[in-house]
């Protein structure tokens, strides 16, 4: 499998493509990682060095990807935080690019805009870009459930209004969609929870709730979700993986007492996930 993941990248610490290549390296999947900023560190410690990089040199990198004959080979566009809106441009026309080169390709999009604690933390224009233009062109999308309402004007919360509100954002464009952080009050406490639905049906899994603001946790989720679901087609499969490989890192970080993901040091919950937790069907 081959995934162009046009993300941002850091020197320091693990977001973006800096999260999301080496664990799809370490299943196997074959990345062509395109940066959209080259930053020394995330944006979340206030302070950072280093450019963004404009839409038109993404767009050349992108050009020198395609004179290498390689866009007939690309089996996933993967896309992430867009900080610039000239980038959506860019992301859009190649997918489409590449799905003429591969007809069987699919994009995936993770539509970063906020969450439930912090609101929307990218430019205002991006969520509506997103909304109106982004999504609806995405094969698949892993959305929070904070941005799974901005995208269908809904306030999910209870698992039967999450479900509606997938129901809403399938209906705009993509068949597949991952829900990821949802908190519905009726859950045991102590837990969270993501969902996933396409055409074949709905699955919800349980994890413990880790006390942890971890950047780039949903780079990995995306990532990974991406990787086996494409691989399968086999959604509960891909669910449960993602969801195993991704409790195991955010564990191996919350006892490192380390800020940044404990990446390599994980690497193992990706090539084996242990499969730990229950995937139900909900629908």
């Amino acid at each position: 499998m081959k995934i162009l993941s046009i993300q941002s990248a850091v020197a320091y610490g693990h977001v973006g493509n800096s999260a999301a290549v080496f664990p799809l390296q370490r299943i196997g999947v074959e990345v062509f990682p395109v940066y959209t900023v080259n930053f020394s560190n995330h944006t979340g410690y206030g302070a950072w060095r280093g450019p963004v990089i404009s839409p038109a040199d993404v767009r050349e990198v992108i050009q020198g990807i395609e004179d290498r004959g390689a866009f007939g080979d690309i089996d996933v566009v993967l896309s992430g935080y867009q900080g610039d809106e000239g980038i959506a441009d860019v992301i859009l026309d190649t997918v489409a690019r590449v799905k003429a080169a591969n007809p069987a390709a699919v994009y995936s999009c993770d539509p970063v805009m906020g969450n439930a604690k912090s609101g929307c933390f990218v430019a205002p224009a991006i969520p509506v870009l997103l909304r109106d233009r982004v999504v609806p062109a995405a094969d698949i999308i892993t959305p929070n459930q904070f941005e799974l309402g901005f995208l269908t004007g809904t306030e999910p919360d209870t698992l039967e209004s999450t479900l509606e509100s997938v129901d809403l954002a399938r209906a705009t464009g993509p068949r597949t969609v991952l829900v990821t952080s949802v908190e519905r009050p009726d859950r045991e406490p102590g837990t969270i929870e993501m969902l996933a639905v396409d055409d074949s049906g709905a699955w919800i899994v349980t994890t413990p709730l880790i006390p942890l603001k971890a950047n780039g946790s949903g780079d990995v989720t995306a990532a990974l979700f991406t990787a086996h679901y494409r691989r399968t087609g086999d959604l509960a499969d891909a669910l449960a993986r993602t969801t195993s490989s991704v409790f195991d890192l955010l564990t191996r970080t919350h006892e490192s007492g380390q800020r940044e993901l404990q990446l390599v040091e994980s690497q193992e919950a990706y090539a084996s996930p242990r499969m730990q937790f229950e995937v139900r069907q909900v629908r």
